[in-house]
């Protein structure tokens, strides 16, 4: 998604409008399988997701639309509903892209009138109105970095592939984005468009939950090494090993939310009030609105040794230089204490943040900080946690159980058909400050006494 940098690609406001063109929604299908008598329990699906939070700024995943089926990568983003793509409908404003702009066909158009347009209006706007059943349904989407698109909501089919073998075909609802302001037009874009991945009806997830393929489950694994994983449905979940916190309705409409916080640094209280928090994987950083973003620095500045001098990166605002250049941060984490955000909404619901989790080494040596002053791009109060701080954590969003949860996992291990009722053996528990009265534990320790 555009300008992935600075403002995080969730913050969306929808308008939407409407046009002359006759349509209707195609109903879902299944290829190459007979209708049982009985609806077949929901299965889950595992995609392999690509990119990093520096230099690439995004993680996103191959999809196969269309039929014939065509890739397309999309930026995975739970912090907004609609999935689209670039297309030729013809495209007034495109930029650059991955593959060939998808083209539309006219019987693939959803009418106004169709239920999956009224929840797209429904997003952020009541005003949903029909003046012809042969209406399209329009839409225009804006991020809070100024990025957009302009497109029509549209049907076709998504090949999916099952752990339990079989590929579905369902026909589900997203955008066809005809005219877009996405950041550069000269450069290829990373994408040919966007995962809605929010708690909306019309998000992919909530669609797939719908056509009974899957339950309303997404979770996402992004690796520190670039890649990871994505997952809709449950049974990669570990439920009796992740955190949980029941998901807060954010005032920010469709964002996942698991409530205010207090934020702790190096096992103490930064003395700010409790921070309203939501999830965000369409953030490639974390977000503090300013009292917790100052209470951090100073308490940073205040702490580092005199071998680390602040110096001016392109990168990132606050960066510094070490006696030489730094090639990870695994050179420099020692200087640096963790962060925890401390739950009100659960039972020791903590959420460790290492170093690791919120600096990044530049490509000129420096270490910077991954998290900024979300008061300087219009978020005010609100506190985003971006892609930085979610890597090497499994992140589950399970809108069946209302309920948000994590844990501490191995996420370039891709799960397959063998471990993905498994997948345990790489989970571990967060190496948490002691003032919490939570001890310290090894992985291997930790699996070695409380296996199933």
């Amino acid at each position: 998604m555009a300008g992935r940098w600075a403002p995080p690609a969730g913050l969306l406001l929808l308008l939407l409008l409407a046009a002359l063109v006759p349509a209707r929604a195609d109903k879902p299908a299944r290829a190459g399988r007979a209708q049982p008598d009985s609806e077949p329990e929901p299965s889950s699906a595992v995609f392999q997701l690509y990119g990093n939070v520096y230099p690439h700024g995004l993680y996103y995943v191959a999809m196969s639309i269309g039929n014939p089926p065509k890739p397309y990568f999309l930026d995975v983003d739970t912090g907004s509903d609609l999935t689209w793509l670039q297309c030729d409908a013809p495209c007034v404003s495109c930029s650059k892209v991955p593959h060939p702009l998808y083209r539309p066909t006219k019987n693939k158009l959803v009418p106004c009138v169709d239920q999956m347009c009224a929840s797209l209006h429904g997003g952020l706007s009541k005003n949903h109105k029909c003046d012809s059943p042969k209406q399209q349904c329009d839409y225009e989407i804006r991020y809070a970095d100024q990025a957009s698109s302009l497109g029509v909501l549209i049907n076709d089919s998504f090949a999916v592939r099952l752990a339990n073998a079989s590929v579905v075909r369902p026909s589900l609802a997203f955008g066809c984005g005809y005219d877009q302001e996405v950041g550069s037009s000269t450069e290829v874009a990373p994408t040919d468009g966007v995962l809605g991945l929010g708690s909306g009806s019309i998000s992919l997830v909530s669609q797939l939950k719908q056509h009974g393929i899957t339950k309303n489950v997404v979770g996402h694994c992004l690796s520190m090494r670039g890649g990871g994983f994505l997952f809709f449905g449950d049974n990669l979940v570990p439920y009796s090993r992740a955190t949980w916190v029941p998901m807060v309705r954010s005032a920010f409409k469709n964002y996942y939310s698991p409530g205010s916080a207090s934020l702790y640094f190096g096992g103490r209280s930064l003395g700010v009030g409790p921070m309203e928090v939501v999830l965000d994987s369409g953030s490639s950083f974390t977000y503090f609105s300013a009292q917790p973003y100052q209470a951090l620095v100073t308490a940073l500045k205040g702490d580092l040794s005199k071998t680390l001098k602040e110096v001016s990166d392109p990168s990132l605002p606050l960066c510094w230089k070490g006696k030489k250049p730094f090639k990870s941060v695994l050179d420099v984490k020692k200087e640096f204490r963790s962060l925890v955000l401390s739950f009100s909404n659960g039972k020791k619901a903590l959420m460790e943040i290492p170093p690791e989790n919120y600096l990044i080494v530049t490509k000129y040596g420096n270490v910077c900080l991954g998290i900024l002053n979300g008061s300087e791009i219009g978020l005010k109060d609100l506190n985003i946690v971006g892609d930085i701080t979610m890597q090497d954590q499994m992140i589950i969003y399970d809108n069946e159980r209302g309920q948000i949860g994590w844990i501490r996992a191995p996420c370039d291990r891709i799960p397959n058909e063998n471990t993905i009722h498994g997948f345990e053996e790489g989970y571990c528990r967060p190496q948490l400050p002691s003032i919490f009265g939570i001890q310290n534990e090894e992985c291997a320790d930790y699996y070695r006494s409380n296996k199933e």
